[in-house]
């Protein structure tokens, strides 16, 4: 692997490299390792996420991969970051506290790390188009880029510690307490058992989420709005969801497809069952 404790990296073409497939995303198709390398097809938003990796370099965070440029192909090239990431179905090892814990202490670094963050004079972030039938967000600024895809898949571990966090292209602004949710909605996790995979579903969710807000050390304020803000996100989630279906196609159509929005639909009601104690959970002294 190239490493990560400096800026001015060099990289040099080589054609001889193989190129090994990396799976497990469900949106980026044609990601490839190439030996110490990423290679990635580049998004609307490229530039902007170079820029945010460089920021993120510069003042010295460690858990993300480095831009490196773009290779002959036109695609971006990052450093690989090695260690263990979990692929599906997840090891046994997903359910680990501690590991969970380490998830939130990675994730409150990169957010004290992108909250310096100054968007380039000539670079200009791009938002998808809304569909006009969305309902409103939470009533909320951003204070942050966030990263906003805290899978299991998109976090690296090393000696069973939450490294680095990987696939930037969800990033946009964001307040902190949406980088919590949409780290509990993956890692406590907040969904209807059945959408559950197996090795998470018999969790005690709202002990994961308390778990995830302490390691992170999610402020009081945020604790008490987290659930208001899960269901006003799911609520938008399926329609962005159909919509990004229609719109981009690909991976997002696949996922519409194999029944993405009936899951949200179930997750919504599962919140409001389970609302209530997931808020105590968060908010107990």
């Amino acid at each position: 692997m190239i490493s990560n404790s400096h800026a001015g990296e060099r990289w040099v073409e080589d054609s001889s490299e193989p190129e090994i497939p990396l799976l497990g995303g469900d949106v980026t198709e044609g990601v490839v390792r190439v030996g110490t390398t990423v290679r990635r097809p580049m998004g609307r938003n490229a530039p902007f996420i170079h820029a945010l990796l460089q920021h993120l370099e510069t003042v010295g965070f460690d858990g993300a991969p480095r831009y490196l440029g773009v290779d002959a192909a036109g695609r971006e090239v990052l450093t690989f970051v090695d260690g263990e990431v979990a692929g599906r179905p997840y090891p046994a090892w997903i359910a680990d506290e501690r590991r969970l814990a380490s998830v939130g202490r990675l994730l409150r670094r990169y957010d004290d790390a992108a909250v310096s963050f100054v968007e380039p004079e000539d670079v200009t972030f791009v938002l998808p188009s809304d569909p006009p039938e969305l309902p409103p967000a939470p009533a909320h600024e951003s204070e942050l880029i966030g990263h906003l895809d805290v899978t299991p898949e998109n976090v690296v571990f090393r000696d069973a510690a939450a490294y680095a966090l990987i696939d930037f292209d969800l990033v946009r602004p964001a307040a902190r307490v949406d980088e919590l949710y949409n780290a509990m909605l993956y890692w406590a996790p907040l969904n209807d058992p059945r959408d559950v995979d197996p090795m998470l579903r018999e969790l005690d969710a709202p002990r994961r989420c308390r778990i995830l807000a302490d390691a992170y050390g999610m402020s009081d304020r945020d604790r008490g709005r987290l659930v208001e803000v899960a269901v006003l996100r799911t609520r938008r989630s399926w329609h962005l969801m159909k919509h990004r279906a229609e719109v981009d196609g690909g991976g997002w159509q696949r996922m519409w497809d194999e029944g993405v929005g009936d899951v949200i639909k179930r997750r919504e009601a599962w919140l409001d069952r389970n609302g209530a104690a997931i808020e105590a959970a968060l908010t107990a002294a």
